[in-house]
């Protein structure tokens, strides 16, 4: 289960890291986006009364909400380097650039052999399901 849930997350990653240009944006985007989900999932669960009414009472209420929510963050995760540039200026300014840096020589390259390993893996999976056994 665990290995299906990282596959899953790579997938996902990997949709994301093409879609915003493989680079610190999308890797800014993505770390935004699941800190808002995590930070809407946790406040959900913390203002129900019990985790039982939480899932009888109000399931319904939260699908809606949440995907409503997912929406919203979705746009603040795509303006996540406002933030860095708000927080105490200028050294939010400094602050991204030093991460640009240090994402451009240190952890790009890493992060796309991971997320290439994962549909080099696919690749070779359906390759081998089309020849046959």
């Amino acid at each position: 289960m665990l290995d299906e849930a990282q596959a899953w997350f790579r997938r996902w990653f990997a949709k994301v890291w093409k879609v915003r240009g493989g680079g610190l944006y999308a890797c800014g985007f993505a770390v935004t986006f699941i800190y808002l989900e995590i930070r809407t999932v946790v406040g959900e669960i913390a203002d129900s009364s019990s985790i039982g009414e939480f899932l009888s009472e109000q399931l319904i209420e939260f699908v809606f909400r949440f995907a409503i929510d997912s929406l919203i963050n979705t746009l603040y995760a795509l303006m996540w380097p406002v933030y860095f540039l708000q927080w105490q200026p200028p050294y939010g300014l400094l602050a991204l650039g030093a991460l640009y840096i240090v994402f451009a020589n240190f952890l790009k390259k890493p992060i796309t052999d991971w997320l290439l390993s994962d549909a080099q893996h696919q690749g070779d999976t359906e390759t081998a399901s089309r020849q046959g056994p």
